[in-house]
């Protein structure tokens, strides 16, 4: 993992506790959804949870907003990639789990959780994810993107990524580019062993679908993963996907 230029907003809670997992939330430009987000989460630090939030150079006051709700902020460069990375390396949990800003644990997703983190075996693995919108083909994403990760073990980043953080460190991370870093991390944690498809939901909003148009966006990300599998760089494809938008 790189180094970059990482700045802290003071802890909320300084001892040098070893947690049982720490949720690393990658965080650019959030501020109308963050404080509810965070909220959500109080009830996993009562029970040896750590939150992390990393920033990616919000200008809507996104750190200011996680005062008093997580037990660090940094501030870095933008890259979801890099933000995790930069969580992961100041994170204090045996487990790592990997959160989307826009992205909900439900309570039954949450009591897996805390089943999973109270053994110490590494092992990695992600939720059944369910969209959260009115558009009826939000549903059948859904599915698909459910049924395609249990059959090759390539997770995405709505469905929070949890693994061990033994094994996160056999692997280097996340690789550092600009966009497919969740089927990166998924490939080489593939390699060492399968995931676990855990049938729990996590709600991922659907709002980003809807406003760029559902169909238009399935037929986007189809057209770059299939570019992606076919040997385009990152660096190409990303350049289209925020055209795109």
């Amino acid at each position: 993992m790189s180094e970059h230029h990482v700045s802290h907003i003071p802890l909320d809670r300084t001892s040098p506790v070893i947690f049982k997992a720490s949720v690393i939330i990658p965080v650019l430009n959030e501020a109308p959804h963050l404080q509810s987000r965070l909220l959500a989460l109080q009830a996993l630090r009562e029970q040896g949870v750590e939150l992390v939030v990393v920033d990616g150079g919000s200008q809507d006051g996104s750190p200011k907003l996680t005062k008093g709700l997580v037990d660090q902020c940094l501030v870095t460069e933008r890259g979801r990639a890099r933000q995790m990375n930069q969580g992961a390396a100041v994170a204090r949990g045996t487990w790592l789990v990997f959160l989307h800003a826009d992205t909900a644990l439900t309570p039954a997703a949450t009591q897996r959780l805390m089943t999973v983190i109270a053994a110490d075996t590494p092992s990695w693995g992600r939720f059944n994810v369910r969209i959260i919108g009115q558009h009826p083909m939000l549903r059948v994403i859904a599915w698909m993107m459910n049924r395609r990760s249990c059959l090759t073990s390539i997770a995405t980043g709505d469905q929070c990524i949890l693994v061990h953080r033994e094994l996160f460190n056999t692997i280097n991370g996340y690789p550092e580019q600009p966009l497919m870093e969740d089927i990166e991390l998924s490939r080489s944690l593939k390699s060492k062993m399968s995931a676990q498809c855990w049938p729990e939901t996590v709600e991922t909003s659907g709002r980003r679908w809807e406003q760029q148009g559902v169909w238009r966006t399935i037929l986007l990300m189809w057209s770059l993963r299939w570019r992606y599998w076919r040997g385009a760089s990152a660096e190409q494809l990303v350049k289209e996907y925020y055209e795109c938008k």
